[in-house]
């Protein structure tokens, strides 16, 4: 069954064709992920469930989705689990659409954690494509390829990481220490956004074991 994720995550394209004019930049979403998935799924007949469940940690709710790949042909299956809360400043939507919001979020990470897709924005946010043009023409000047940034973990994901770390009751600097062995990061800011459900799906199955 991992084969069949390896060559999904080869040949899964989902391009990012939706523009957010606040942000300025181009994205993906759940849906074209969905979309994108079930053609390659079929083909190998493997079924994708997405579930949502309110948790509690600490003093926040979150919603926890999970995306599992199950055999249709047999009880193989394989989980990534990914969190998401609410934003209690959101404006221009009401109590629904707002948990829909953050259910489709946290759905979308899950995805990414288990087909390995990268979210980074793209890149070319401020370009003007051609609009403004020099009254004359420049001398080309050899310049440096600019180094691609990678988008790390937002605010409300590092509150999940400490909340998980918390409820566990392990200390930040052993886990950081631990993480190395899959992430060489030295702070909890500076965990890449791809990673972030692969880092929750850690500290989860750390608290099943606690239990």
């Amino acid at each position: 069954m991992y084969k069949d994720i390896m060559e999904i995550q080869k040949e899964l394209k989902v391009p990012k064709d939706n523009y957010n004019k606040f942000g300025k930049y181009n994205y993906r979403s759940c849906e074209n992920i969905v979309e994108a998935l079930k053609p390659l799924l079929y083909k190998r007949k493997l079924v994708l469930i997405l579930e949502d469940e309110l948790v509690n940690i600490g003093d926040r709710y979150y919603i926890k989705a999970t995306a599992t790949i199950i055999q249709s042909e047999g009880d193989k299956r394989i989980a990534v689990s990914a969190y998401a809360r609410e934003n209690d400043n959101q404006k221009g939507m009401d109590a629904m659409q707002l948990t829909g919001a953050t259910s489709s979020y946290a759905r979308k990470y899950a995805l990414n954690g288990l087909f390995g897709i990268d979210d980074t924005k793209d890149s070319d946010v401020t370009s003007t494509h051609g609009k403004d043009k020099p009254t004359k023409q420049p001398t080309k000047q050899p310049t440096k390829q600019p180094v691609k940034k990678v988008k790390k973990i937002n605010m409300d994901e590092i509150v999940v990481i400490k909340d998980l770390l918390s409820e566990i009751n392990m200390d930040k600097q052993v886990f950081l220490k631990s993480l190395k062995k899959h992430i060489n990061v030295s702070e909890l800011e500076d965990i890449p956004q791809v990673h972030y459900a692969r880092v929750v799906n850690l500290l989860e199955k750390k608290r099943e074991n606690n239990e």
